[in-house]
């Protein structure tokens, strides 16, 4: 219902913390990545909401709250699989960029010597 909430909240503040941090550290751990796998994410499942008639383009606009049933199941399926997803992104995207910053050093460390 609305799960995608979660990501999105998550990729609001890692754009902002890309735009205003230092550019160097930015492409070190690799924020444009992070961003684009959220809003990535984010839009797919948007997508699939609005094509299951979860998402609408009149007010409520998710479906999910014209009731107050719904609207816990909506939290609740927030809190669990938005949560969820939100982390799987993130970890995912954590092992890359220490795979790649421990390949850096490691280059660094093997580069030849001319002399």
């Amino acid at each position: 219902m609305a799960c995608f909430l979660v990501p999105a909240g998550e990729a609001i503040v890692t754009s902002l913390i890309h735009r205003y941090m230092d550019r160097e550290k930015s492409r070190r751990y690799r924020l444009g990545l992070l961003n684009a796998m959220l809003w990535g994410g984010v839009l797919l499942l948007a997508v699939e909401h609005i094509w299951h008639g979860e998402i609408v383009p009149w007010p409520p606009f998710l479906t999910a709250m014209r009731s107050p049933e719904d609207f816990s199941i909506m939290l609740h399926e927030m809190a669990m699989n938005g949560v969820a997803m939100a982390l799987t992104i993130t970890i995912i995207w954590a092992i890359i960029t220490s795979i790649s910053i421990s390949m850096e050093k490691k280059m660094k460390k093997e580069k030849p010597v001319r002399g």
